[in-house]
C-alpha cells in the first residue's frame, strides 16, 4: 500500500478530498472506488450506466447521486429515482437493482468490506480499490 492510499485508508489524510478529480480518475462502470474513510464506513465513488443486478446486502445502503439520474428498482416495492444531490437509503436486506440508462455518477456511503453484488456474485463483483 502506498503512504498517500496508507493515510486516507486510516483518515490521516489533511485537506478536502476533490470529488470530481476523483471521478476523472477511472472510466469502468460499476465498480466502486474508495475514497475515504471513518468509523468503519467507506464513501465509494461508482460510475453507473445500464442495469446492474438484482441483490441485496445485510446492511443499509446509502446512495448519493452526483450527476445524472439512477433509479433503484425495488422487489415489491416502487421504484425510486434519482438525480444529483438526491439520497436514498435502501434498507438492509432489501432486494435492489440500481439502473442508470443514461449513465450517472454517485457515492456509496457503507460499513467498510461490503461487496458490491451482495447476494449476487458474478461478473459485476468489484474487488476494493482505493483512488
Amino acid at each position: 500500500m502506498t503512504e498517500q492510499s496508507e493515510a486516507v485508508r486510516t483518515g490521516a489524510r489533511r485537506g478536502a478530498v476533490d470529488i470530481a478529480q476523483k471521478f476523472g480518475r477511472f472510466t469502468e462502470h460499476w465498480s466502486p472506488k474508495i475514497i475515504a474513510e471513518s468509523n468503519g464506513w467507506q464513501f465509494k465513488l461508482v460510475k453507473a450506466s445500464g442495469e446492474f443486478v438484482w441483490h441485496q446486502h445485510e446492511i443499509d445502503e446509502v446512495f448519493l447521486v452526483f450527476a445524472g439520474q439512477v433509479t433503484i428498482q425495488l422487489r415489491g416495492a416502487d421504484d425510486v429515482t434519482l438525480g444529483p444531490g438526491q439520497l436514498f437509503v435502501v434498507p438492509r436486506r432489501t432486494e435492489h437493482r440500481p439502473y442508470a440508462p443514461e449513465g450517472c455518477q454517485l457515492m456509496l456511503i457503507e460499513p467498510a468490506g461490503v461487496v458490491n453484488t451482495g447476494s449476487a456474485p458474478g461478473e459485476l463483483t468489484a474487488v476494493d480499490e482505493w483512488i
